[in-house]
Parts: structure tokens; C-alpha cells; sequence
């Protein structure tokens, strides 16, 4: 009697996949490799922006340092403090309350016409001197007019405001920042207060209204 060849049914190579829990485990996996991919770009966008706020938050800092040390400066002489025993005032800040004096003092004559002085003209042996920055700013304006003579305009943290005008050899330009004692330009003569001579006209604003440069300064 022949011996029948016994023959075993090859396994089902998809068997597998109709196991319950083969299709979640592939989900899973897909899910897991997303979600690193997901971690990785975040990190990376991360680590960008970080390098992005430290270059910017730098030179943020840098200015806060600035504006703050601005705001803590005492106004001083727009010029070097050498000069203070040569200087003249020769035109004083027309104040109302001032006596007769003082007032007098602070009219200016042009063609015979009178009008009031919103600073101090002031004087180094009628020679040019250096003008200096009274206090850290930004030079918002710069006025070139011979006649009345250049003014550089700076606006300062605390709000203040000085002008410096009968300059010329002007250093800085608008946009510019300044620091206190910085040199700005020298000064000149002009048309419309010759008497004065070779001078500087120095004026304080304070919230946009002039005041007494001499409340600050001992001149």
C-alpha cells in the first residue's frame, strides 16, 4: 500500500493582519513618529526665535539703559564748565515776575522792534566756543538759517527739550542720538541779534513750554 505524502497547508501569510490588534499598533506607530516629528520642529523653531529675542532683547536693553540713565541726568552747561568764569550772559529768559532789570535785559532789538528772549544768549569773551549737549537725547531738528542762526533742536527722555541756536560747524544730524556733554557744534554770530555778537541761544522747553534755563543752571 502506498504511502500518502502528508501535506501541510502553507500558513496564510496575511493572517497576521486580521489579528485585533495590528491595525491599532500600526496607528500607534504612525502617531508616535509624528508626534516627534512634530517635538523636533517645534525645538527648532524654538531655538531660532530664541536666538532672535536674545539679539533683540540685547539691544532693547541697550536702549532702556540709555533712556534710563537719560532720565535720571541733571541738566548742565551746554559748553565746557572751563569756560564758566569767562562766560557772559548777555540776554536773560524774559520772565514776567523778573524785575525791571532782568526784563529789560531780556528784550531783544531788531530794526527797532522789540521782542522777548525764550532763552539766554550767552558769551566767552565774544569768541567761538564748543557746544555741548546739556543732557542725552535725539536731535529731532536741525535749522539752517543764517539769519537768525543754525539751531539743533534735541528731545530728551524726561520730557525736555533744549535748542541751541547761532551755530554752525554742526556735528550731528537729525535721528542722531546724543549723550550728555556730547559736542554738537561751535558757535557764530547772525543777523538778527548782531549786538550780541559771536554767542550761543540756549532754550529749555519743558512738556512744549519754554522755561528759565536759569532754574536749572547757575549761570
Amino acid at each position: 500500500m502506498r504511502e500518502e505524502k502528508q501535506i501541510k497547508a502553507s500558513p496564510n501569510k496575511n493572517g497576521w493582519q486580521k489579528k485585533p490588534w495590528f491595525w491599532p499598533s500600526v496607528y500607534a506607530a504612525i502617531a508616535v513618529v509624528l508626534i516627534g516629528l512634530i517635538f523636533s520642529y517645534n525645538a527648532l523653531i524654538g531655538d531660532e526665535e530664541e536666538t532672535e529675542v536674545v539679539q533683540d532683547g540685547t539691544a532693547s536693553e541697550d536702549s532702556t539703559v540709555i533712556e534710563t540713565n537719560a532720565r535720571t541726568e541733571n541738566l548742565k552747561y551746554p559748553f565746557s564748565e572751563e569756560a564758566l568764569d569767562s562766560l557772559e550772559v548777555l540776554q536773560d529768559f524774559y520772565d514776567v515776575t523778573a524785575d525791571a532789570e532782568t526784563r529789560e535785559k531780556a528784550l531783544l532789538v531788531f530794526n527797532q522792534t522789540f521782542s522777548t528772549s525764550s532763552g539766554v544768549s550767552l558769551s566767552v569773551n565774544n569768541e567761538p566756543f564748543e557746544v555741548l549737549a546739556a543732557m542725552s537725547g535725539e536731535v529731532t531738528e536741525v535749522k539752517l538759517d543764517e539769519f537768525t542762526g543754525n539751531e539743533i533742536v534735541l528731545t530728551h527722555p524726561n520730557g525736555m527739550e533744549t535748542r541751541y541756536s547761532s551755530v554752525s560747524d554742526i556735528l550731528v544730524k537729525q535721528g542722531d542720538k546724543v549723550t550728555q556733554g556730547q559736542p554738537l557744534a561751535t558757535t557764530i554770530e547772525n543777523e538778527w541779534n548782531p549786538t550780541a555778537g559771536i554767542h550761543l541761544h540756549f532754550q529749555v522747553l519743558q512738556d512744549g513750554e519754554h522755561v528759565n534755563p536759569r532754574n536749572f543752571l547757575a549761570f
